[in-house]
């Protein structure tokens, strides 16, 4: 197919099957697209016929690439990304006027206790954009990202797509939460003693907190877990179950609250709290400049 062969392709398809390809399923791609599922469908029989593959297959009650699906979507990706790329940075960026919908990723923490005043700012900037927020962790940021789900993230992170970028934000020092009527700091011994509450995104029992604590010989026992931070405040009101969390989501947390916060009785090391975006976006002036705020509020103060 030479470039003139290339008037006859609806570019909107490929769009179609860079999704179809990480959703698999229709009904999934016609609602991150705002389409209606019998174009979806209809998009497919097309991209059918264009690559003369099936592309996807039906897997019991889902849905399979099949291999050469997979090899064209390894081919598509980088020229996609060198289009969205050029054509984004080709636009000049107006907060004031923009109407851009920005996609985050944010952990549970970030959003909870660094989002709210970022948010303001943006709002203040920029009032008329939107702003999508996705629920992210080390787990999901990947996918995310590579999906476009997202276009940038904040939270810890380990793996990344190849193409996304990473600049570290802060360091993450914790605070123990307390709720109890107690007035000395705990000690070691009282902090193993006491039952434990964590946030836990996966429904695990265990962390780095076990882990830290495993180092000088000590356990805990975690009682209850929660999927976010939030709930944490009406849990341990009143009671004797504590929690180790991010300082600024303790800081979040104690704002207007009986519950209060203190510096752990043994050494954690603190892990990293990380913005990563795709490097499509590098340039985008738009996306330079809400990493840019992102950075300004949930940067640690130098």
């Amino acid at each position: 197919m030479n470039r003139n062969d290339l008037r006859r392709v609806d570019m909107n398809l490929l769009v179609i099957f860079e999704a179809l390809m990480f959703e698999k399923n229709l009904t999934r791609v016609a609602e991150k697209l705002f389409m209606g599922q019998p174009a979806v469908s209809a998009a497919l029989g097309r991209l059918r016929d264009l690559f003369d593959d099936p592309l996807l297959l039906r897997n019991g009650r889902g849905m399979e690439p099949t291999p050469r699906a997979l090899a064209i979507l390894k081919e598509l990706q980088p020229a996609m990304d060198t289009i969205s790329g050029a054509v984004s940075r080709a636009k000049d960026f107006d907060p004031s006027t923009s109407c851009a919908v920005f996609r985050i990723g944010l952990s549970d923490d970030a959003e909870f206790g660094l989002f709210p005043p970022l948010l303001s700012q943006l709002r203040e900037e920029a009032p008329g954009i939107v702003v999508v927020v996705r629920r992210a962790n080390y787990l999901l940021m990947s996918s995310l990202l590579a999906s476009g789900e997202i276009t940038v993230g904040v939270s810890y992170t380990t793996e990344l797509p190849a193409n996304a970028k990473r600049k570290k934000l802060r360091d993450i020092p914790c605070k123990v939460l307390r709720g109890d009527d107690g007035v000395e700091p705990l000690t070691l011994d009282a902090y193993c003693a006491r039952p434990h509450a964590m946030v836990s995104f996966s429904g695990d029992l265990s962390g780095n907190i076990d882990l830290d604590l495993a180092r000088i010989g000590r356990a805990r026992r975690v009682v209850l877990a929660v999927p976010q931070f939030s709930g944490l405040r009406a849990l341990l009101a009143g009671t004797q179950i504590i929690a180790t969390v991010p300082d600024y989501a303790a800081c979040a947390l104690t704002e207007g609250t009986t519950l209060r916060a203190e510096d752990p009785p043994f050494a954690i090391d603190a892990a990293e709290l990380s913005m990563v975006w795709s490097g499509v976006h590098d340039n985008d002036p738009a996306e330079r400049w809400l990493r840019a705020r992102i950075a300004e509020h949930m940067a640690q103060a130098v």
